[in-house]
């Protein structure tokens, strides 16, 4: 893919050599994007801040905490205190919780499982908080996640767009970053892939332009997952 090749020698890195691939979660294998932009929006009404669903989508990849200490130190000048987040975040979650049981991403199955035949390693990089999140994978994907294959917000001091959290899997994986590309979907998960040094796919799964993804660093964009399902054997031959 010419694009991969662009970005080998930009980045003066040897021939891509590929063993894992990383994928964010929500609004990459499971379409919960809806459900958080619907749940945040309602919190943060009922907490006093403006804040919209394209808010939401922007800021996708923040973790809890983050996200709501940006608000409290854009709006009242302060972060939040320890039971602030808490409050808000658990009141978040119930409503998340309220609207219903979340359906994966179509064709992310069917990506999961050619990547997984090809021999490569799938590892998770998420900002979620999530305790039952290893169950939800196994329900959706059967075995092919693995908790010693998964970076959430438990694991990290510093989430998206620092590039922790893709640092960190790098480490988990035992690879160079010319060893991975990374599945986003998101502007805040791009800015910390990209600034971990890997070559980033991002999937317009949501309600952003195009041009917002590509601004944030992102290296391809495809229109959906189909796409790129019935496009991987050209990332990866």
């Amino acid at each position: 893919m010419k694009k991969i090749e662009e970005f080998l020698v930009q980045q003066s890195y040897p021939p891509l050599d590929l063993k894992a691939v990383f994928f964010d979660m929500d609004g990459v294998l499971f379409d919960s994007m809806p459900f958080h932009a619907k749940a945040w929006t309602r919190t943060m009404k009922n907490n006093g801040f403006d804040y919209t669903e394209y808010d939401v989508y922007l800021n996708e990849g923040r973790t809890g905490e983050s996200t709501i200490n940006e608000l409290f130190l854009r709006h009242r000048g302060r972060m939040a205190t320890p039971e602030e987040r808490q409050a808000m975040y658990a009141e978040k979650g119930r409503y998340f919780e309220s609207y219903g049981e979340v359906k994966p991403v179509k064709y992310a199955l069917e990506l999961l499982q050619k990547i997984q035949a090809q021999g490569l390693d799938i590892y998770i990089v998420t900002g979620s908080a999530q305790r039952s999140l290893l169950n939800t994978l196994h329900h959706h994907f059967g075995s092919i996640f693995e908790r010693e294959k998964m970076v959430t917000a438990f694991d990290v001091k510093h989430g998206k767009p620092h590039p922790e959290p893709y640092l960190m899997a790098l480490k988990k994986a035992k690879i160079e970053p010319w060893q991975a590309v990374v599945i986003e979907n998101a502007p805040l998960g791009i800015r910390s892939s990209v600034d971990a040094g890997i070559f980033t796919i991002a999937v317009n799964t949501g309600i952003l332009q195009d041009k917002i993804l590509l601004e944030a660093g992102a290296h391809v964009v495809f229109p959906s997952m189909h796409d790129l399902l019935t496009q991987w054997n050209i990332i990866y031959d």
